[in-house]
């Protein structure tokens, strides 16, 4: 919806002028006398202030009427995840949209994707109140929420990529091709070929690019997966500004396997995306998860607003997620007491010993991580020769079968107190581990790894055992709800050495 104070229609405005990347994906520019809308950061000539109206979504401006921008192109920039939660609907509607953009459940229901009474039942509301709730907070519905989504999505693999449209409408999530044509007709005025010849070239290749609000410390980023990973599956090269992985994703009752490698673009803001031709098929799924992993849609304004006065070098540092939830899980319980190095170790043994040979074009690239049922099945004997102690043997089976039932899930869209409430009920996982992997995995912004040794010492607490435990979360309310993002930059050196305690 439009802005609705002067103040904050001013503010906007200002930002176009200055085409400040800060506030991009943050609201959208409907222009009246083109009828096309942009992101903050166009480059075209600015609009006269009376020909603009602002949306906070894509999807307000599309039902406005407007079709996006060929050249700013508004798929390309990071998503708004700034839902404050100051009450339920708040923190229902940031669970609504974030299941709505995720590709992998774009496919999982009727022939025009997942139903309202699907999400709602998801969620544990009436399809009614759902509704309801879009339409007072966002002036849409779910569906026209999930079909901007889409076509947006369609449209960066058009401009992108080489696939076929109709192969590019199976991809964004369209039952059929006629769906997918009509849609686009109906919504931007062109069929898909056209659009595909409308976009301006910029000589990118293959690579999709994917943009993000700075600041960014990319080098800091890239270090931190450096050092964590596993040869055969990842690359980092740190210098280089790169990160890449060996690639499993099912989707639609496929699995799909490849390569894909990342390369950070500090100057422009953004990422350059590439994948092997295997992948081109689940590129929306693999945009949606490369998001995660680096962080993408953070909003550093809101989280230094809080951190910066206990943290004032760390304003660029992200929470590094993960590509998959069960990998992590399980690379946290290996990395339990002992250094990264060491638990570095035992899963690259694990990963030798139960892994999957891949053949790439990419030397370095060339093994797939076991999935949770083969280490579901393994027999503990032969975990135990891999220096794998039994208390780790027996975590890292109850894990993957409570994956393998479906009674764990470890993407972002888990439950936080339920999932954190199961892994800690299964063997030989603590609050710790819980609370990393709700860090790293499920997203979570607050998470509070209790008892961490780095995290005690660095705040100058002396005590010991749950004394020292207590007091460093007693500190850290100040830090909420960005505390994963404290406990980043207390790991990375970037604080005080004697804190001033703030309130947010």
């Amino acid at each position: 919806m439009d802005a609705t104070t002067n103040a904050d229609t001013q503010a906007r405005y200002l930002a176009l002028c200055s085409r400040d990347a800060r506030f991009d994906g943050r609201f959208f520019t409907g222009v009246t006398s083109t009828g096309i809308y942009c992101r903050p950061v166009c480059s075209v000539r600015t609009p006269k202030r009376e020909n603009c109206r602002f949306f906070d979504h894509a999807a307000q401006a599309e039902r406005a009427g407007f079709r996006p921008c060929l050249r700013c192109r508004p798929e390309l920039a990071p998503m708004d995840r700034a839902w404050s939660a100051q009450d339920a609907g708040d923190i229902l509607m940031g669970q609504a949209t974030r299941l709505l953009d995720d590709p992998q459940r774009w496919h999982l229901s009727s022939e025009t994707g997942p139903s309202v009474v699907d999400l709602a039942a998801r969620l544990g509301v009436s399809d009614r109140h759902l509704r309801r709730l879009f339409e007072s907070r966002l002036g849409v519905s779910p569906l026209q929420y999930l079909q901007t989504r889409k076509l947006l999505a369609a449209k960066q693999l058009l401009a992108d990529t080489a696939l076929p449209v109709a192969e590019v409408a199976q991809a964004s999530g369209f039952g059929s091709v006629r769906r997918f044509n009509a849609a686009f007709v109906s919504h931007y005025g062109l069929n898909p070929t056209e659009l595909r010849r409308s976009v301006p070239t910029q000589g990118l290749g293959s690579a999709v690019r994917l943009g993000w609000r700075p600041p960014l410390d990319a080098h800091a980023l890239l270090s931190f997966l450096a050092t964590r990973q596993m040869p055969g599956v990842e690359h980092v090269d740190v210098e280089g500004l790169t990160w890449a992985r060996t690639v499993r994703l099912e989707t639609a009752g496929r699995v799909h396997a490849g390569w894909m490698s990342a390369t950070l673009e500090p100057d422009h803001h953004r990422l350059l995306l590439r994948t092997s031709e295997s992948l081109h098929t689940v590129l929306p799924a693999l945009i949606w998860r490369v998001r995660a992993l680096f962080d993408l849609d953070a909003d550093p304004q809101a989280i230094n607003a809080v951190l910066h006065i206990n943290f004032p070098g760390g304003d660029g540092l992200r929470v590094p997620g993960c590509f998959d939830g069960f990998e992590l899980a399980v690379r946290a319980v290996l990395g339990q007491q002992i250094t990264v190095a060491a638990a570095r170790t035992l899963a690259t043994r694990l990963l030798e010993r139960f892994g999957e040979s891949l053949v790439t074009d990419r030397a370095e690239l060339h093994r797939l991580f076991p999935t949770a049922a083969v280490l579901a099945d393994a027999a503990p004997e032969t975990l135990g020769e891999l220096g794998i102690v039994r208390q780790r043997q027996a975590a890292i089976q109850a894990l993957a079968r409570a994956v393998v039932s479906g009674t764990l899930d470890l993407s972002p869209h888990g439950d936080l107190t339920s999932t954190t409430r199961a892994l800690i009920a299964l063997p030989g996982i603590g609050a710790w581990t819980a609370q990393y992997i709700a860090m790293r995995a499920l997203r979570w912004p607050d998470a509070w790894p209790s008892g961490d040794v780095a995290l005690i010492k660095a705040l100058g607490i002396t005590g010991k055992g749950r004394a020292a435990q207590a007091e460093a979360e007693r500190i850290a309310t100040a830090w909420q709800p960005w505390r994963s993002y404290a406990v980043i930059r207390t790991w990375a050196g970037h604080h005080r050495p004697r804190f001033t305690e703030t309130t947010p």
